[in-house]
């Protein structure tokens, strides 16, 4: 890199607040131009934070930030808009959308992907990304590397993981931005499509754009220049992309031994009793169908009691749609031959009664709790399987909640603003809240997603000393091989919406 390069953007011994909060403390960061950054840590670090400082979200009370390619462009362009600020320079990709139904007075709810009526309340991709009455360009360059073509008809509650990220990052690069910011673009995704996704990073360096990526270790693109690592709020080092990968992992990313879990303690907080179930989940020929989309097609598969499955395939492969039939979000369960705990569907039980018997863990459940419920409240909704605080727990059920957070070491954080916390602290109050009922049946759909190395092992450890020490059965999603629990046995897979032959 060029040591005459000019600076492109200074944080000069910066002191960063949020409510009530001190994120960061005298910090020092200089980019320089034609320098691409990653920033990568532990879950917790402040790499999140560190992209909500720059973009102005939060309060820099000592020190500044100064951007110079804002002053930059005011001297290239006439600018006669006096709002226009740093900020129109700047595209943020967050790493949980922000969508909203047509309307935009109605939040999505978690199952309304799976209501083909309430579904349609939401805008298609063409409308999110060029307006209601808006057409799209025949060609827009820009967006040629996201082929997002396919895509301009589909409600954007139906699209997949790696599809909603796409349009996400397209909204960003339609802005025109001279600072691209990033967080977390791969996670989620299949081995495929985050080689493509870290393609598509490089082509957008390549046009001309400044980009901070925060990302893990391992997954870095190859134009990416420079690696900043973070731990709690400060930085541990400033590094060329050579430089970091010649060295050592630093210690907030290497995978250090799990935390042990008590088994003991663990036996006091779950139920003994025997489950009466002959079979958990039996599909027969299931085909699911959106218009003339096909998203499952001829599922059979039979779960037995106490028996730990991975459900595996690539994104778009219908994974979701095919829990979605076992956790009672779909409909079209009524249409097919699907039996759970040994009733068939549209027998008389209502979708309460089986939710009662399933605990389930996923990252999007994150987005739809409201904005005030602490951990606690997140954790005592599973009594009632409420994505919201509704109602008020009993003594007991308080305690039972207190107890399951203490096991898995996130007590401290209980009267913490769920949406506030370490995404580490957010998907351990999901597991919590999946446990507290004592479910027979436990989904994890891709749990591990904002986690660390080491809370991973964590989080691994705690499930197979649930299954070592309790009868259940359990279904998990994934598209990393070191995230299976030990205790998996059995494995289906999807393609297309079929089962793949093993």
């Amino acid at each position: 890199m060029n040591e005459q390069a000019a600076p492109f953007l200074t944080l000069e011994h910066i002191t960063v607040r949020y409510l009530d909060k001190t994120l960061f403390t005298h910090l020092d960061w200089e980019v320089l131009e034609g320098q691409q950054w990653a920033i990568t840590g532990s879950s917790g670090a402040g790499k999140t934070a560190l992209l909500n400082t720059i973009a102005g979200k939060f309060n820099v009370i000592n020190g500044g930030i100064h951007y110079h390619f804002y002053e930059q462009y005011r001297r290239r362009h006439t600018i006669t808009d006096p709002y226009f600020t740093y900020r129109n320079l700047i595209a943020q990709v967050a790493h949980h959308h922000n969508f909203r139904n047509r309307s935009n007075t109605t939040d999505f709810y978690y199952q309304q992907r799976f209501n083909s009526m309430d579904a349609s309340d939401a805008p298609t991709v063409q409308q999110y990304l060029y307006g209601e009455t808006a057409g799209a360009p025949q060609e827009d360059p820009l967006l040629l590397p996201l082929r997002i073509g396919p895509l301009m008809h589909k409600e954007l509650i139906k699209l997949s993981n790696g599809e909603t990220r796409r349009v996400m990052i397209a909204k960003a690069l339609l802005q025109k931005p001279v600072l691209l910011m990033l967080d977390n673009p791969f996670t989620g995704l299949d081995v495929q499509t985050r080689q493509h996704f870290m393609d598509m990073v490089d082509r957008i360096i390549e046009s001309g754009i400044t980009v901070l990526l925060v990302t893990s270790p391992t997954e870095i693109p190859g134009n990416i220049t420079h690696v900043l690592t973070l731990d709690h709020g400060v930085i541990t080092g400033k590094h060329t992309r050579s430089e970091f990968r010649q060295g050592e992992l630093p210690a907030a990313t290497a995978t250090a031994p799990a935390p042990s879990i008590d088994a003991e303690q663990l036996r006091a907080l779950i139920d003994p009793a025997p489950r009466p179930f002959q079979t958990i989940v039996r599909m027969e020929h299931v085909r699911v169908l959106y218009g003339e989309h096909l998203i499952l097609d001829d599922i059979n598969w039979t779960v037995q009691p106490n028996e730990k499955w991975a459900l595996l395939g690539p994104n778009g492969a219908g994974k979701s749609t095919l829990l979605s039939l076992i956790n009672a979000d779909n409909p079209q369960a009524y249409a097919n031959e699907l039996y759970l705990f040994d009733r068939k569907r549209g027998s008389g039980e209502s979708i309460w009664d089986i939710k009662r018997k399933i605990g389930f863990v996923s990252p999007e459940l994150h987005q739809y709790f409201p904005a005030g419920n602490n951990c606690l409240q997140v954790v005592c909704s599973g009594f009632h399987d409420m994505l919201g605080h509704t109602r008020t727990a009993t003594p007991e059920q308080l305690a039972h909640a207190r107890g399951w957070m203490d096991l898995l070491g996130i007590a401290a954080y209980a009267a913490q603003p769920f949406k506030q916390v370490p995404e580490s602290i957010q998907r351990l109050s999901l597991l919590a809240r999946a446990l507290v009922k004592n479910p027979p049946l436990l989904i994890f759909d891709e749990p591990c997603q904002g986690l660390d190395p080491q809370q991973k092992q964590h989080f691994k450890s705690v499930i197979d000393t649930l299954c070592a020490v309790m009868e259940l059965t359990m279904i998990f999603v994934t598209h990393y091989q070191e995230e299976i629990p030990n205790a998996v046995t059995k494995v289906l897979r999807l393609e297309k919406g079929r089962v793949a032959a093993s």
